[in-house]
């Protein structure tokens, strides 16, 4: 019994190893947390490195700062999405049918939010119209500067037998005049007139689409200045030079030259031509001729300029015309009026050479 005492724990010492042993175990446990949780923070920590977490660069960008790099695929295909395309205008127009004179009417109204083509903010809108499939006439309205929303308010008349006219399309394209360079189409708009009910006239607007290359024969370029002195009557024209021009001869080449006819009432009252430049398509002339115009006879006349392929043994045939003064439309006109806007001044202006057929009939109108 004594032995048994001898050897019997206090109790104090029986408490201290059970909080030794708790102690222990707690020691254990959070060291197998701590290690789990660093585990998964290290886990974490290198999904974002590889940009697998949900987590994206663009969602501290919105106060406007740089992003340093793009953090997702989704990201990029965003980018790589075209964005809305730019809208182009739209054109108000008429239509009408006269069956008495069986002539389609067309009037070219207005055009509204046309885009900037000029690197001032503006364009220098003016219409070109025609009708599918000849393309044998065709009007421009004219040049309206410096603005995105012109009023046109011009009328144009299309010879068409009624039966004729169901297969034919109208083609109005709104360009954007440059005086030195090619001139930039806006967009156009189509109309079929088997579509058009003509027992009454037609008049809406119609959203530009992009316009369809025009596909026609060029006749080439001419390059002339125009200068007018009111005091002392005096118009004069200096032909400077051609380019791309049309191949009139078998080897490629031409023999080109120009001629200058001053029209009044619908009649050729003088003439003058250049000299005749061999085997080129891009002759150089810079020659001056001048025209006793009076100052109350200006407005009324009409400079018809041909370029001619020379032939010594047959006849000169014509490889293009323009012509300017009345009646003229588009880059013409505007030419013509600068040149009266600019007293004594030279304007000089690239030219597209027409069809001789279409200058003759607006020649002859009155």
């Amino acid at each position: 019994m004594n032995e048994f005492q001898h050897t019997h724990l206090p109790s104090w010492a029986v408490v201290a190893l059970v909080l030794v042993l708790l102690l222990l175990l707690c020691s254990c446990w959070f060291c197998c947390c701590q290690k789990t949780i660093f585990k998964k923070k290290k886990e974490k920590k290198g999904k974002e490195k590889d940009g697998k977490n949900d987590f994206s660069m663009k969602d501290v960008s919105d106060d406007g700062s740089a992003q340093p790099q793009q953090c997702s695929s989704d990201a990029v295909k965003e980018e790589a999405e075209p964005k809305e395309e730019m809208t182009l205008g739209k054109l108000q127009f008429s239509l009408d049918y006269n069956f008495t004179d069986a002539s389609l009417v067309v009037g070219i109204l207005q055009a509204s939010d046309l885009p900037a083509m000029d690197m001032n903010g503006t364009s220098d809108p003016y219409v070109k119209l025609y009708l599918l499939p000849e393309k044998k006439k065709k009007f421009e309205t004219k040049i309206h500067r410096k603005t995105l929303n012109p009023t046109f308010n011009e009328s144009f008349v299309f010879k068409v037998p009624y039966t004729e006219l169901g297969g034919k399309t109208l083609v109005m394209t709104v360009y954007d005049f440059d005086r030195f360079s090619k001139h930039d189409a806006i967009g156009d708009a189509r109309v079929q007139m088997s579509r058009v009910d003509f027992s009454q006239v037609t008049e809406e607007w119609r959203y530009l689409q992009k316009a369809e290359k025009e596909e026609h024969e060029k006749l080439g370029d001419v390059c002339l200045s125009l200068r007018y002195v009111p005091t002392a009557g005096k118009l004069t024209i200096v032909i400077l030079e051609a380019k791309n021009l049309k191949k009139m001869d078998v080897g490629g080449l031409s023999d080109p030259y120009v001629k200058i006819h001053l029209v009044q009432n619908g009649k050729r009252q003088k003439k003058k031509k250049t000299t005749v430049k061999k085997n080129t398509l891009n002759p150089y002339y810079n020659e001056s001729f001048s025209f006793e115009v009076p100052s109350e006879h200006i407005e009324k006349v009409q400079v018809v300029v041909t370029v001619l392929d020379y032939d010594k043994i047959g006849k000169n045939d014509a490889i293009g015309k323009l012509f300017l003064g009345l009646n003229s439309t588009g880059t013409e006109q505007r030419h013509w009026a600068d040149m009266l806007a600019n007293p004594r001044r030279p304007i000089a202006q690239w030219h597209a050479l027409k069809p001789e057929d279409d200058v003759d009939a607006v020649i002859s109108k009155k």
